[in-house]
């Protein structure tokens, strides 16, 4: 593992990152108006309404157990418990967060609104029509035009809550419980990913950073966590693929990226992160190529079956940029949001994860500089493990820094980014303190859930 070091430059990296975070608070409200940003209070889509609910009890239980324990457990656990352990673990933070805000509010009614996708279920009397006339109703000025958020995703979406209820498990209580559970288990797919590619002491040093993500306030239960775990999940079996060059679990990989694109345009993205998972693999690319006609095999079975549904994927984009600019978007000044986006980043992340981030970066510049480690084969191979994970964690950050200067993400970016922020997380494997680390991760969280009446 890196040396101790001094914790200085850490606090000073976190010091920068909630100052970020403090302009973006006090530019969005003293510098712009509601009209021009169209948040509440901004940088986050919500308001100002400090409050308690039935999650609160077990959530301050969930932090102070992981904060107080959770490097031990993960350290000592056989890594087959680990994993479900860590599952458990998202999910009991993620529920008492939401419920915070109560069953109704927190949980069942979030995918109920005039927004989202639930709102939308009936139309779905026959799906084979509806995707065939999916792009008809993207514009504003459409007849019958979507909500915002069936507009502006792919029609993979909404399929999902509507086949859920087609199954009998209807309404917005059985969407939150679905999208809470699968999206819970993203944080399980970023450890098997880390552990295949960078070693499993990286991966549990990563483990109790995931399960107490701040990100947990938005997961619960915005559909953008069941997309990150559908990434997440595709990330982790091409890592299975090129690690044990296995053409089963690249077929497995490239069918779950083809759902990614399927479910949110700007998850295309993650392409860059399973670029660096094919470069961090490529011995075992090399030595089986089939390995990539599986994936490629895998990622084409989704569009394809859209496609032949009658629904155009690259026409339903040109008309979203479209009905992108007719809405919020067309106001919303991109010189705010290009960077007060990142302070959302910062929110959903944590200090700690910005410390982490520091550290690997500093990896990779004395990687870049040929600073190598003395100390014998075990040494070198923990070298290579931080500089594989660093090299990981900044093709995650390479992903989101595209989609923030793109302009096709300002605001709610607290949700949107979700997907991408978990890769970020798996940085707080570098940090040397992690009890207080966690225990700064764990207030983040809880004071925004606690203050803000968070939504979308």
């Amino acid at each position: 593992m890196t040396r101790p070091r001094s914790a200085s430059p850490d606090l000073y990296a976190a010091a920068a990152a909630a100052l970020l975070v403090a302009a973006a608070v006090l530019v969005g409200r003293y510098v712009y108006t509601y009209d021009d940003l169209i948040v509440g209070w901004p940088p986050l889509l919500g308001r100002w309404d400090p409050h308690l609910g039935p999650g609160t009890p077990a959530a301050v239980l969930v932090a102070a157990g992981v904060a107080a324990y959770g490097p031990a457990v993960a350290a000592r656990l056989p890594w087959r418990a680990l994993l479900p352990a860590a599952w458990g673990t998202a999910l009991a933070w993620t529920w008492s967060l939401a419920l915070i805000d109560g069953w109704e509010r927190g949980v069942a009614g979030r995918l109920t609104t005039s927004q989202e996708y639930l709102s939308v279920v009936d139309r779905w009397h026959d799906v084979p029509a509806t995707l065939r006339d999916f792009n008809g109703h993207i514009l504003l000025h459409s007849p019958d035009n979507w909500p915002a958020h069936v507009a502006g995703h792919p029609p993979g979406a909404t399929l999902t809550y509507v086949l859920l209820d087609r199954i009998g498990l209807g309404g917005g209580g059985w969407a939150g419980a679905l999208t809470i559970t699968a999206g819970a288990t993203a944080c399980v797919a970023v450890l098997v990913a880390v552990r295949a590619l960078t070693g499993e002491r990286l991966a549990r040093r990563a483990a109790p950073f995931l399960a107490l993500a701040p990100a947990a306030v938005w997961m619960g239960t915005s559909a953008d966590g069941y997309f990150a775990a559908v990434a997440a999940w595709a990330v982790a079996l091409l890592a299975l693929a090129v690690t044990r060059r296995s053409p089963g679990w690249a077929a497995g990989s490239g069918l779950l990226f083809g759902l990614t694109c399927y479910l949110s345009y700007g998850l295309t993205l993650f392409a860059v992160i399973a670029a660096a998972v094919l470069v961090l693999g490529r011995r075992g690319v090399r030595a089986r190529p089939v390995l990539l006609a599986a994936l490629l095999a895998g990622a084409a079975v989704v569009p394809v079956a859209f496609t032949a549904a009658g629904f155009d994927w690259w026409e339903a984009y040109r008309l979203l940029v479209t009905r992108y600019y007719e809405g919020a978007a067309g106001v919303r000044p991109y010189a705010y949001w290009v960077w007060a986006n990142l302070a959302c980043t910062v929110l959903i992340t944590g200090l700690a994860t910005v410390a982490g981030l520091r550290r690997a970066g500093g990896v990779l510049l004395r990687r870049r500089a040929g600073d190598v480690r003395t100390g014998g084969e075990r040494a070198d191979g923990e070298r290579a493990g931080e500089v594989r994970l660093a090299f990981l964690v900044a093709a995650g950050l390479l992903a989101l820094l595209a989609a923030d200067l793109s302009g096709m993400s300002k605001a709610e970016t607290e949700r949107i980014w979700l997907p991408f922020a978990l890769w970020l997380l798996a940085a707080c494997a570098f940090l040397t303190r992690p009890r207080g680390w966690l225990t700064a991760q764990a207030v983040l969280a809880l004071l925004v859930n606690h203050l803000v009446a968070t939504g979308w």
